[in-house]
């Protein structure tokens, strides 16, 4: 009998499952449910836009819906179900009471959005992350150089200290805080009790400066400095933390019921999606996996046997957050298609389709619009770590067209991110070939050539269309022992698309020129004390614009 595991992939605005049939490696069944909560399913306050909450009963709900989805679909008996795996946004943490059930499902708390899930772009704590990389920096200067030199307003202790701050009426209820990627593992296999619930490394180290060697979670010491309520989150915090090899438990006889699984099969240790994408696409020493959606989180694996450097702006070296036995390093862009949605939903002209605006976009030769934009709509993750930086477009003029401003934007986001390959390999780690994954990777080759002459290196593609919710099936079927490794797994389960995308050495001459515009501006306004002159940036621009138009 053919055995199977199930992915579950929890993103901004929904979850998605995936039935994964071991033996011939196929992809066999997907499921997606829209969150229902909010605006696709973010809970937004329009008094703060820097808000971004979430409903914690919907991820309850998505997970049975797509369970049952992918069995509807397939025909497949869930008696075949060996393991599960999850991934979640992330940092995405919530407050929990001590039985470790999240306030917002609460009586008390129902409705109430500061004690729901703080989604990983809710940006509220951007004061507190600042205090925190400083004292950091002043008392324990070994924290940030693990996480990039600075603490980001996107993660875990961040949020926890701007809703003490803020909401105190929640923070004084809530017994625990807790990463989604960490409750729904653990809800499912009925082990979300404080004390039983057990941590992933990927969490707790790339975003709740967590490190093995200074006892796990940051100190008491340092944390009542910050605030002493502080000291009693850390109190309920443990030392250990727990890669995707690891089991999180055993499914639990009411989820089997709910299900139809089977109780006792392994739930692996969840993860981020980014990090579960990067296992789904094959990763290996060498390569950079791009996981492109509303953002995008760039990784890289190194063998933990060979020493590694810190390296400034990134989201933290972390071992063993993406493969056990591998250091795993992330950095990435809080927004791309999130721009992209932006531009298309709220901007362009409502006559315009989307087919056409991008027909437009596609007909232009990089340079010919002499426009340069900006691509920190959410803020900048890597490398600069300033959520209180913003997007911006220079070059425009009274016949600049809605397709230019189109592909501007879409520049924008390839130029940031060569900006993070370039600092890993000054870092001197060698990126021998890209890959990229994620809906807008697979739908958009427009997109996909731009970055591949943008970045000047051949691009790959994942060839699933779900590679965050493969990877996280690939750790439910190691967890379940189908395969010895991790190696082994991807061998059989994850694939690449035959196109590659190659640099066309005219476009990627003229983005060499667009690239160091782009560098101009980029540290003009986001590096503290640059004073570069920008008089003639906008005069470049426009002799590009005049050359390329009359070649």
């Amino acid at each position: 009998m053919a055995s199977y595991t199930i992915g579950l992939d929890y993103g901004t605005n929904s979850v998605r499952g995936l039935l994964v049939e071991l033996g011939g490696g196929l992809e066999i069944a997907s499921s997606v449910f829209e969150y229902p909560s909010g605006a696709a399913g973010i809970i937004l306050d329009p008094r703060d836009p820097h808000v971004a909450r979430q409903n914690p009963q919907d991820y309850i709900d998505g997970a049975l819906s797509v369970i049952q989805g992918v069995f509807a679909k397939s025909g497949v008996a869930p008696s075949q179900v060996i393991g599960i795996g999850v991934d979640t946004t992330g940092s995405t943490p919530m407050p929990v009471d001590a039985a470790g059930t999240p306030l917002a499902l609460l009586p008390e708390f129902k409705g109430n959005i500061d004690a729901m899930a703080v989604l990983w772009k809710d940006h509220t704590g951007y004061a507190d992350a600042l205090e925190i990389t400083a004292l950091a920096a002043k008392i324990r200067p070994q924290y940030l150089k693990k996480c990039g030199g600075v603490y980001s307003a996107e993660w875990f202790w961040a949020k926890i200290l701007h809703n003490l701050r803020a909401h105190p009426e929640v923070f004084d209820k809530a017994y625990t805080w807790v990463e989604h990627a960490d409750w729904l593992p653990a809800l499912m296999c009925g082990a979300a009790h404080p004390s039983t619930l057990r941590r992933g490394i990927c969490a707790a180290g790339h975003k709740g400066l967590f490190h093995a060697s200074w006892g796990g979670y940051p100190d008491v010491e340092f944390l009542s400095q910050l605030d002493p309520k502080l000291a009693r989150v850390r109190e309920t915090l443990p030392n250990e933390a727990f890669h995707i090899g690891d089991p999180a438990g055993a499914l639990s006889q009411e989820w089997a019921k709910l299900t139809g699984l089977t109780a006792g099969i392994p739930v692996s240790i969840g993860a981020f999606d980014a990090h579960l994408g990067a296992v789904g696409s094959g990763i290996t020493p060498g390569a950079l996996v791009k996981i492109i959606g509303t953002s995008t989180c760039d990784l890289m694996v190194a063998p933990l046997d060979k020493p590694l450097p810190d390296i400034p702006g990134l989201c933290g070296i972390v071992p063993e957050s993406i493969l056990p036995g591998y250091f795993g390093l992330e950095a990435g862009q809080s927004a791309v298609g999130d721009i992209f949605n932006w531009y298309v939903n709220s901007i362009k002209p409502a006559q315009m389709t989307h087919e056409q605006l991008t027909a437009e976009a596609e007909r232009l030769a990089p340079g010919e619009s002499g426009l340069l934009a900006l691509d920190w709509h959410n803020g900048n993750r890597t490398v600069l770590v300033d959520q209180r930086l913003t997007g911006g477009v220079i070059g425009l003029t009274l016949h600049t067209t809605p397709g230019e401003l189109y592909r501007a934007w879409i520049e924008a986001t390839a130029f940031g991110a060569r900006v993070i390959m370039e600092r890993l390999e000054e870092s001197g780690q060698t990126i021998g070939r890209i890959i990229n994954c994620g809906g807008i990777a697979a739908k958009n080759p427009m997109v996909m050539q731009i970055y591949a002459d943008v970045m000047g290196r051949p691009i790959a593609i994942s060839a699933s269309n779900q590679t965050c919710a493969l990877g996280a099936a690939i750790a439910g079927a190691v967890c379940a022992g189908a395969f010895p490794s991790f190696s082994a797994a991807t061998s059989k389960l994850a694939h690449l698309q035959e196109r590659v995308f190659t640099p066309i050495a005219e476009n990627q001459a003229r983005y060499e020129r667009l690239y160091a515009l782009y560098k101009r501006i980029h540290d003009a306004f986001g590096v503290s004390g640059e004073t570069g002159d920008l008089y003639d940036v906008m005069k470049q621009l426009l002799a590009l614009r005049e050359e390329v138009r009359h070649v």
